[in-house]
Parts: structure tokens; C-alpha cells; sequence
């Protein structure tokens, strides 16, 4: 077990329930998919830490770090992502206002709308375009290794901790989601909440996009 394991552990506890683009997009899909858009959501991040911790392991990380438009790129293609989510979550709420105003009935407030694939992929796609994982790969699990230690085994412990603390934050996340799902039923509720985490995700977006490596 690696030395420093309690404190990375602590650590990205902390660094996960940070809000960012990805607990963004979790909340977005729960309005339309309930429990299960964002458990998909989450299992689409979580898959997207893998991605970057093989990414690390390969080296192509610390390429794409160093290399400023490769960096740039990235950091603009994931901008983008945002932005077209948080666009297309404001055009929806828009929309329906003109519908009826009825409520979903709770059980369906969260079912058939945003199947688990579109959910799962959303959440990947996020994870994997965003810049600051690649850098937080970088720079965060050297740290933790201490001297002695094999480097590739010891990362991916440590990545493999980063995960269960990831999949514990997105299931417990994912079921507070269930246990409001009578009011995330309710119309005005509904086209609120979308309203919000739109701006909130366009913002992210545009953050990303004018903000230094």
C-alpha cells in the first residue's frame, strides 16, 4: 500500500466535492433522467478518470501538457462541450415554457427522458475534455509517491482510490436526486433548475475557455 495513501484519500475527497463541470452536468442530467441520468452521469466521469489515468501512464499527458496548442485545443473543444450542453439545457426550459404547464408524475419525472447511454456519454466526454484532469494527474499523484516506490504501481492504486471516491460521491449524489424526485417533478421546479445549471454550464465554459493554463 502506498505511504501516502490516507492523505491522497483525503485529499480528493475534498477535490471531488468541489463543484465543477462534471457535478454540473450531473445535476442538469437529473432533471430530465432522475437517480439514473445521474448515476450514468457519474459512471461517465468515473470511466473518464480511467481514461486519463491510462492517458498519464502512457505519457501522452505530459505531451499534451507541454505542448501549447495541443493544451489549447483541448482546453476549447472542452469549453465548447459545455457551452453546447448548457445552450441546448436554456433552449429546452425556453421551449417548454409554451407547453402546458403540467407536472411528471414522480415516477416518470425521472425515467424515458435522457436514456443512460446519452447520460453515460455526456459524463464521459465531459471527464475526457477536460484540462484540468490532465493536469491534475500531473501533478497531484507524483506527490504522493514516495521515494522507493514503484511509480506505475503506486499510480494506480492511487487512481483506483481517486475512483471509489468518485463512484461513492456520484451514488450517494445520485440518491439524494431519488429522494427529490416529487419535487423535481413539478414543473416550475423543473424548468428552474434547468434554467440554472444551463447558465451555470455555459459560464463554466466560458471560464474555461479565457482562463490560463
Amino acid at each position: 500500500m502506498p505511504a501516502q495513501l490516507v492523505p491522497f484519500v483525503l485529499f480528493v475527497i475534498v477535490v471531488t466535492l468541489a463543484p465543477g463541470p462534471d457535478t454540473a452536468l450531473g445535476l442538469r442530467n437529473s432533471i430530465r433522467g432522475g437517480t439514473a441520468g445521474m448515476w450514468w452521469t457519474g459512471l461517465g466521469c468515473c470511466t473518464g478518470l480511467l481514461v486519463h489515468a491510462a492517458i498519464s501512464v502512457a505519457g501522452l499527458s505530459a505531451l499534451l501538457a507541454a505542448s501549447a496548442v495541443a493544451y489549447t485545443a483541448l482546453k476549447i473543444a472542452g469549453a465548447a462541450y459545455l457551452v453546447w450542453l448548457g445552450a441546448t439545457t436554456l433552449w429546452k426550459s425556453v421551449r417548454d415554457r409554451g407547453e402546458p404547464a403540467t407536472d411528471l408524475p414522480a415516477a416518470a419525472a425521472g425515467s424515458g427522458v435522457l436514456t443512460r447511454r446519452a447520460a453515460f456519454r455526456q459524463g464521459l466526454v465531459s471527464n475526457v475534455l477536460n484540462p484540468k484532469i490532465i493536469l491534475l494527474f500531473l501533478t497531484l499523484l507524483p506527490q504522493f509517491i514516495s521515494p522507493g516506490e514503484p511509480r506505475t504501481a503506486t499510480s494506480m492504486i492511487l487512481t483506483l482510490a481517486f475512483l471509489g471516491v468518485a463512484l461513492v460521491y456520484w451514488r450517494l449524489a445520485s440518491w439524494l436526486v431519488g429522494g427529490l424526485r416529487g419535487l423535481l417533478s413539478r414543473r416550475r421546479v423543473r424548468l428552474a433548475l434547468e434554467r440554472i445549471t444551463g447558465t451555470v454550464m455555459v459560464g463554466l465554459g466560458i471560464r474555461v475557455a479565457f482562463e490560463s493554463g
